[in-house]
């Protein structure tokens, strides 16, 4: 394992943690190899020392990806393939709490440094999806009430067209033709 004096300090800004975050399986996560990355640790001393550790680290704190789930992601991060000198497990995810947990498991001063900022960056995430989650409730009801006025608006036009449309005048009643003339009987 590479001492932390070895390794460039890396940004432990919330931008800079918050797009290692990711929506998997329904869970925010970060990925083993960011962890071990943002703590400064090789990604397989990372693992071993959650291994060691099993207790602490149940199936709601920490997962691994499936092919499918670590051939998705691959697509859309540096994930190395599997075979080309890359990675020769499937990645483990780490929830918001195996996160956490992962500071009594790493036990160093840049372990607790970086738990701070991955909370912080985890509240941070959790604010703005409420906030946006209160936006589209505020645009859900504007859509249901423009629909309801939509609807009074057509009922309008059409009462506004029957009164502009020309009628024809309905014809009179026809009383029957008397005959001119005297009648003999």
């Amino acid at each position: 394992m590479k001492k932390s004096s070895q390794l460039p300090s890396l940004p432990l800004a919330p931008g800079f943690i918050e797009r290692r975050i990711y929506l998997i399986r329904g869970q925010k996560v970060m990925l083993d190899s960011d962890l071990a990355e943002l703590y400064q640790v090789e990604t397989r001393a990372l693992i071993q020392a959650v291994t060691r550790n099993p207790g602490r680290f149940p199936a709601d704190f920490m997962f691994q990806l499936t092919l499918r789930e670590a051939e998705s992601l691959r697509s859309q991060t540096v994930i190395s393939n599997v075979g080309r000198g890359g990675r020769r497990y499937l990645p483990y995810t780490f929830t918001e709490q195996g996160v956490a947990m992962l500071s009594s498991v790493l036990n160093s001063e840049r372990a607790v440094q970086v738990n701070i900022a991955i909370m912080r960056a985890f509240i941070r995430l959790r604010e703005i999806l409420s906030t946006h989650k209160d936006i589209m409730i505020e645009i859900k009801k504007l859509k249901q009430e423009q629909r309801f006025q939509r609807h009074d608006i057509k009922k309008v036009f059409k009462i506004i067209e029957t009164l502009l449309t020309p009628r024809k005048p309905k014809p009179l009643p026809i009383a029957p033709k008397r005959p001119i003339g005297f009648r003999v009987n």
